[in-house]
């Protein structure tokens, strides 16, 4: 049942128009089943529990294998005990300690002997170099040091000679880990399992995670080696960790998939769960910011020569730890994405070895979660649909596969179809021209430009064709042409009777917002039609629309994509991001675009002819220090200005000094590109009355309602919420031609 679920979340069926979604009935994640298995098979791990999810909830569960192997056989379950070995190191001891950073109890940039004065001997190293495992400590120490009670463990540790002077190089170090213990205990007078339940576990609903299991967990836990001729099940594998009675900052925590689940969401969270948070976000970035010497975060592993576990096509924002007893998690912020896999890989023998599985079984799962385009999908089902015909391509380079390949190339090299024509948008075939475009040839096929001479294909190149194909990278917003391009395309196929085959896209700044005035202006080639500035559809589902609109969807085709969410940002998707115009190079621009670009066609420059464009509003006749104070009144969330000074090297301004702001988006859950794109014309309009043209902004903004009320000085929250109405009504319209 839960496979099924998955699968009608992952790809739903639409009506009316015909929508090819070339999925097979086959689970997600079934393709991780035969290389566990073979593992297992190997003798590598007795069996695992795979968990895989994001943010809001968890995709897959599954337990493979067996829990125990000697001294009878046990089945594993999904509720398995697992001893986490160094995953603790993350969980509970960093952890624990970026709260009492938050709360300003521990310093990470204060020498350890402040927290613990046995320490004093020792060259002075801080805390963040603790974390960073850039202490200069030695990894471990004799066992036997630690039997006798903590206070002597960090006495005797005083008096080993560094491994390197602090800061010096990265040495992967248990030991710094019992030191961050200790700074916990120090300060709040708890240990690290009593501050970690209190804090972590408990607010975050982790009720089988803990220090020392129950009798109960024990009865669940997967064992280990044997110590004293017994296997051990819930009692810590770790020696050092046993010797200093199971409680220690780099091993002995015990958990299940399921509370280890509710963690990695919580940290995909920026450490909110379910409306609990445990730190703060400012708190979270610093926590998951990689520094360079080791390639660590504070606490957790992102690309070090530990890192063997990680999948390589993780995102470079991934973080992620082992266990030695088989325990791994990562954590991908860009995607939205946990994995978590948990074995006890060393039962019976110690022999198991599970870091290169870990590792495909990265690759697999991204593969099951990241995004297909339209064109991914066409591919994989070698063309099907349109089999033996004869294509016009709309296109630029832009549109790739997920290896990277150009649509052009993947349907020119494809032997069941047949690419007779392409047409080329604005900005050209190679998506890097910012004038008109004039046609040409891809080799032996001729490119007939849309962006020139003509603004749709004429019928005369259409002779001949079977079926016109559309793939091109929007940006999301309403005056961005690729969507006009694409209503004038589908008019003249529909009028030739030809097939209109659109392979979707992901919308670069997701599905599920919509905001900004309604245009009400008179169509153009840049503003098309009915749509706010945000509109928050896919290309495919702009087509549904413009095909109800004019009559065009008799033979419209959508290819739908997979895994595809409304909520996500194209950097979520996990394919790679290719500029579909010259100056939307980031997706950081992409989300600035809406906004800056709203005063574009007015006499400022927002940063074409720079290494910033959309990044960046200013003019020579602005003063940047008082836009930017002027901005910071606005009370804007989630952006930041701050002054500056730039000179474009081409458009607007080219060669002149020009004084301004820089504009930053800080949390994108909150921005709100239009109010900071209005916010902004308020600014200019209000310092700069008689110098700024603010008539000129009606040419994308398409509102005359909006330009008067910023003329007269109307407060920003009364513009905003004059456009409810019309966002509203608009939003009933879309939802009967949403496809995801």
């Amino acid at each position: 049942m839960l496979y099924y679920l998955l699968y009608q979340q992952l790809f739903p069926v639409v009506r009316p128009f015909r929508v090819f979604q070339y999925v097979t009935f086959r689970t997600a994640f079934a393709s991780l089943t035969a290389p566990i298995e073979q593992a297992i098979s190997e003798g590598k791990m007795p069996g695992c529990v795979i968990a895989i999810g994001r943010h809001d909830r968890v995709l897959f569960t599954k337990a493979y294998g067996d829990r125990a192997v000697a001294p009878e056989h046990v089945a594993m379950t999904s509720d398995t005990v697992f001893d986490l070995a160094s995953l603790t190191k993350p969980v509970a001891t960093a952890t624990s300690i970026m709260i009492l950073v938050e709360r300003g109890l521990v310093s990470l940039d204060t020498p350890a002997s402040k927290y613990v004065p046995e320490l004093a001997p020792l060259p002075p190293f801080t805390v963040r170099q603790l974390l960073l495992h850039e202490s200069g400590l030695v990894a471990d120490t004799v066992i036997d040091e630690w039997k006798r009670g903590l206070d002597t463990g960090l006495k005797l540790l005083a008096t080993h000679k560094m491994a390197a002077q602090p800061g010096e190089k990265f040495i992967y170090s248990d030991a710094g880990f019992i030191v961050l213990a200790a700074i916990v205990k120090r300060v709040t007078g708890a240990d690290v399992s009593a501050f970690a339940s209190r804090e972590i576990f408990a607010p975050l609903g982790m009720s089988d995670t803990m220090f020392l299991p129950t009798p109960e967990l024990k009865k669940r836990a997967a064992p280990t080696e044997q110590r004293d001729g017994a296997f051990l099940m819930g009692d810590v594998h770790d020696p050092r960790a046993y010797a200093m009675g199971g409680v220690a900052g780099h091993a002995g925590l015990f958990s299940t998939a399921a509370d280890l689940s509710r963690f990695a969401r919580a940290m995909l969270g920026r450490g909110e769960l379910e409306g609990r948070r445990i730190f703060s976000t400012a708190t979270a970035d610093l926590f998951f910011t990689r520094t360079p010497l080791g390639g660590r975060t504070l606490g957790w592993d992102v690309d070090s020569t530990y890192a063997k576990n990680k999948a390589k096509s993780f995102s470079a924002r991934a973080f992620g730890h082992g266990g030695f007893t088989g325990t791994v998690l990562w954590i991908d912020p860009e995607r939205d994405l946990f994995v978590l896999f948990l074995s006890n890989r060393v039962h019976p023998d110690g022999k198991g070895a599970i870091n290169p599985l870990m590792a495909d079984l990265g690759e697999l799962v991204l593969t099951a979660t990241d995004t297909a385009t339209g064109l991914d999908v066409v591919r994989d089902d070698h063309f099907k649909e349109l089999a033996s015909a004869r294509i016009g391509l709309v296109t630029n380079t832009s549109a790739r596969a997920r290896d990277g390949k150009t649509a052009i190339d993947v349907f020119k090299d494809a032997s069941e179809v047949k690419l007779a024509a392409l047409f080329s948008p604005e900005h050209g075939i190679s998506a890097d021209r910012d004038a008109l475009v004039a046609d040409s040839k891809y080799g032996e096929v001729p490119i007939y430009s849309l962006y020139g001479d003509r603004f749709a294909p004429q019928a005369k190149v259409l002779e001949g064709l079977d079926a016109i194909v559309f793939d091109l990278q929007d940006a999301g917003v309403r005056f961005y042409t690729y969507a006009s391009t694409m209503r004038r395309a589908m008019k003249v196929a529909s009028d030739a009777g030809l097939r209109f085959v659109v392979l979707d896209r992901p919308n670069p700044l997701g599905g599920a917002i919509v905001q900004g005035p309604i245009f009400s202006g008179k169509t153009s080639f840049v503003n098309h039609g009915a749509l706010p500035v945000r509109h928050g559809m896919t290309m495919g589902e702009l087509a549904r629309l413009f095909a109800s609109e004019d009559g065009t969807g008799g033979k419209l085709e959508i290819v739908k994509m997979r895994n595809w969410r409304r909520d996500a940002y194209y950097d979520a998707t996990g394919l790679p991001w290719t500029s579909p115009s010259p100056n939307l190079r980031s997706i950081a621009e992409v989300v600035l675009y809406p906004a800056l670009g709203l005063v574009e066609g007015t006499n400022v420059s927002v940063g074409r002819g720079t290494d910033a464009p959309f990044e960046r509003v200013g003019a020579p006749w602005i003063d940047g220090a008082t836009l930017a104070r002027s901005l910071a009144s606005s009370n804007l969330r989630g952006v930041t200005f701050a002054e500056a000074t730039f000179s474009p090297e081409s458009s607007i301004y080219k060669g002149e000094t020009c004084h301004g702001v820089s504009v930053a988006v800080t949390d994108r859950d909150a921005f709100d590109p239009i109010r900071t794109g209005v916010a902004i014309a308020i600014a200019l309009a209000s310092n700069y009355p008689s110098t700024w043209k603010l008539d000129k902004m009606d040419g994308l903004l398409g509102d005359t309602r909006t330009l008067d009320a910023i003329r007269t000085k109307r407060p920003l929250d009364e513009i905003v919420r004059a456009w409810d109405e019309g966002l509203a009504a608009f939003k009933t319209k879309r939802s009967g031609f949403l496809l995801y």
